[in-house]
Parts: C-alpha cells; sequence; structure tokens
C-alpha cells in the first residue's frame, strides 16, 4: 500500500457541499484535496430541478428554516454564514446570473444544471484544489479519537470497450481533518448510494434510519393508472393517516401508471414514507374545485343544470373536468353518462359534489431511491457540532450536506442546505488545521 502526499484538508465527496467545502477550506490556505469516486464532480447536481438546478430560495430565514422540520434550527448558524443572497453573489460572480420564479425559487438564468457545475468546478480549479476522480472511500482512518486521514479503495477503470483498463491503487490519503459530503441515498447512478452513512457509522456515529423524501408514491387500484400522464393544476391534497387528516398542499400534481406524482405529492410524500414504514393505512385525497366550499359548489352544479337541461351528463362535466377525468368521475359517481342533466336527482348531485372535493387514493406503498429527489434520515445532527459542523465524537473529522440528517420540501431548499453545510464545514476544517 502506497501513501500519498499528506493534506491539510481531504473532502470525500464532490457533489454542491463538497466543491463548496473544497472551495472554502483552499481559499482560507489549506492544502485541499477532494476524492470523488465517480469519474467527475457534480454528476447528481447536473440533473437537479429537472437539469435547471433550482439553487436556493429567496424566503426569509426563519420561513427557510421551517421548511426543515425538527432538525431546521441546526442549520441556523450554517445559514448566518452563508445564506441565498450569499449565494447569488457569489454565482454571479462566477459569470453564473441568476433569475427568480414562482416561490421565490432561483434559477441560473442559462436554465441550465451545467452551468453551475461548471463554475463550481473552475472555481476549486483556481484555488488550486486537487481533484482526484475514481477515489471510493472504503474507510476514515482514526487514532485516538482524531481524524488522520482516509484509505482509498482500488478501482479498475475502462473508458472505452476497446481501450486497456486503468488501475488505480488501494491507498492511503493524509490529513488532519476530513469533511464526509457524500450526499444521501437517492439517484445512486450519480455516486450517491450511502457511502457516508457507513463511514460514520464506522466511526462511532448513529445513523437515523435512511429513507426516500420528496419521492413519487404507488395507489391501489387501477384509477392512476387510467389517468397516466394527466397533470392537474390548483388542486388541495389532503394526506390521511389511521383516518385523521395531518397536512395539505396546493399545486400541482400528475398521475403515472404506478400511481401519484409531481410538486405537490412529492412535498407530502415524506409524512407519508413514515406512516408506511410504521404499517399505518395512508390515504390521499385530492380536491379538485379547492375555491369552492361544498355550499358553493352545489350552487354553481345546480346553475349549470339549469342552464344546460338538455345535455348529457357526460357533456355537462366537460366545463368541470379535464375530458381524461370525465370517465372516472361517471364510474366513481355512479350516475350514468347518458342521463340528461335536468334528470340528476339532488342525491346524485351531493354525491357528485362529495367527489369533486375528496377524490381519494389508497396509498399502497413509496418508489424506490432510484425516483427519490433527497434522503431522509443520516447522520444524527445530535452528534455534530452545528457552529463548526464538526463531530463531537471524532476531532477532525465534519460533515456537510445530505449525509446529515436534514431534509426540506422541494424549491432550493435542499440544495442551499448543502452549499451552506459545504462553505462553513470547508472554512471550519481550514480554520482547525490551522490553530495546529
Amino acid at each position: 500500500m502506497m501513501n500519498d502526499l499528506r493534506y491539510d484538508v481531504i473532502v470525500v465527496g464532490g457533489g454542491a457541499a463538497g466543491l463548496f467545502a473544497a472551495g472554502q477550506a483552499a481559499s482560507h490556505g489549506a492544502q485541499t484535496v477532494l476524492l470523488e469516486k465517480m469519474n467527475r464532480p457534480g454528476r447528481k447536481l447536473r440533473i437537479t430541478g429537472k437539469g435547471r438546478c433550482n439553487v436556493t430560495n429567496t424566503a426569509p430565514l426563519p420561513e427557510f428554516i421551517d421548511h426543515f422540520g425538527r432538525n431546521g434550527r441546526f442549520l441556523r448558524q450554517a445559514f448566518y454564514e452563508f445564506f441565498s443572497d450569499d449565494l447569488i453573489a457569489f454565482l454571479k460572480m462566477q459569470g453564473i446570473p441568476t433569475v427568480t420564479e414562482r416561490g421565490g425559487r432561483v434559477f441560473p438564468a442559462s436554465n441550465a444544471a451545467q452551468d453551475v457545475v461548471d463554475g463550481l468546478v473552475n472555481w476549486v480549479h483556481k484555488l488550486g484544489v486537487t481533484i482526484q476522480n475514481h477515489a471510493p472511500v472504503e474507510r476514515l482512518l482514526v487514532e485516538n479519537n482524531r481524524i488522520t486521514g482516509v484509505q482509498v479503495a482500488p478501482v479498475s477503470v475502462r473508458r472505452s470497450k476497446a481501450a486497456a483498463a486503468q488501475d488505480y491503487p488501494r491507498r492511503q490519503v493524509l490529513a488532519p481533518a476530513v469533511i464526509i459530503s457524500t450526499g444521501g441515498a437517492s439517484y445512486p447512478g450519480t455516486g450517491s448510494s450511502g457511502d457516508g452513512y457507513r463511514l460514520a457509522e464506522a466511526a462511532g456515529h448513529s445513523i437515523v434510519p435512511v429513507r426516500p423524501a420528496l419521492v413519487p408514491l404507488e395507489t391501489a387500484g387501477d384509477i392512476a393508472p387510467q389517468l397516466q400522464g394527466l397533470s392537474l393544476k390548483n388542486v388541495s391534497v389532503s394526506v390521511w393517516i389511521g383516518g385523521k387528516k395531518r397536512n395539505e398542499a396546493f399545486g400541482e400534481m400528475l398521475f403515472t401508471h404506478f400511481g401519484l406524482s409531481g410538486p405537490v405529492i412529492l412535498a407530502l410524500s415524506g409524512q407519508v414514507v413514515d406512516a408506511l414504514r410504521d404499517g399505518q393505512p395512508v390515504n390521499l385525497s385530492i380536491d379538485l374545485k379547492p375555491a369552492l366550499d361544498e355550499r358553493k359548489l352545489d350552487e354553481r352544479l345546480l346553475r349549470d343544470i339549469n342552464a344546460h337541461g338538455k345535455q348529457q351528463f357526460s357533456t355537462l362535466l366537460k366545463a368541470l373536468l379535464p375530458r381524461k377525468l370525465i370517465p372516472v368521475c361517471i364510474t366513481l359517481t355512479g350516475i350514468p353518462a347518458d342521463k340528461v342533466a335536468h334528470q340528476i336527482s339532488s342525491a346524485e348531485r351531493k354525491r357528485l359534489c362529495l367527489w369533486l372535493k375528496d377524490f381519494r387514493f389508497d396509498v399502497s406503498r413509496y418508489r424506490s431511491f432510484d425516483e427519490a429527489i433527497i434522503t431522509a434520515g443520516g447522520v444524527s445532527t445530535r452528534e455534530v457540532d452545528p457552529r463548526t459542523l464538526q463531530s463531537r465524537l471524532v476531532s477532525g473529522l465534519y460533515f456537510a450536506g445530505e449525509v446529515l440528517d436534514l431534509d426540506a420540501d422541494t424549491g432550493g431548499y435542499n440544495l442551499q442546505a448543502a452549499f451552506s453545510t459545504g462553505w462553513l464545514a470547508g472554512r471550519s476544517a481550514a480554520a482547525q488545521v490551522g490553530s495546529f
């Protein structure tokens, strides 16, 4: 086994948090190496926001923290050090102007995540960071509860079928500070396969059980597959767990061949996943007409029936529903498609009204990490100092990004957390090295 050069700071994982950590450490004078298991850094960042990269959100700090739920307060120090306005200014300095869209979501003006990745990689290169690709870390080197470096697994890489394999030997990379920024377990094809959890656990850290978050949901029955491809806007979706309403969100959703997806469903999925893991029954109720309460909706139906009394029920529904939903409505309400509108009874009208306000699905399961945008769970924040992001158990060990037990709604919140924790961990690690 051969030893590599000694560095001041080792960053494990080249995603959003890792790139920021490496850049910050180097900018504070630390000789820094970034170890990336894939063939290049930033692979997951390239596909975020459907390739547009929702980098942050303009929500004020208290609201921003609220989006992270119970662990949101852990991020307060990191956000004080580097927040959304700092990120926007930083990206502008790298030649990446941004635009702010509905809901405070911030994107690169080019709508290209690749521009963000290229800007960050160029930034760390200019600061003198050494990037080693094909460098999967297989274990941390710890002596007397102090980090001394990492051990990199051997890798054989064949760049094409015709080319000979290039072998990268097992080696040790030494440093008094190591930042784990390996991401979560979602989109494992990009390199986020849960390595950080294994490394942290071997160092004595507790891992809050990881599960998919911001993930599509599978539903029972054949209704959702019948509606595959249909997108609904301006609907309200509520979560019912064990017969009790637990949460609600408004916006856009999508029917798929397996169930439900889209922004509203993803936003509610965390609570659904946890309930299903606990064995509790979960229903989702879609309010197709959230702007009208039941009384006003009934008045609307009466007006339509009186104005178009000679139309068949299926024709009357064209003013109420997307075309694809009409056969489903007819089946679930039990009102014959060819029934003349003025013959619809008050009981049938009530059934229609109730269905429009409570289009219900039984959730059977959630999709895998392959389809989850982020990971919930991870390294327990109780064992990490929020002021520095240094481990409370192993001196010189730091954590940044999704590997921590932190997750939020969609809207740029999770990426900002990655950037901010990377920024703070990199600065803290460099400061520790400088104090020796």
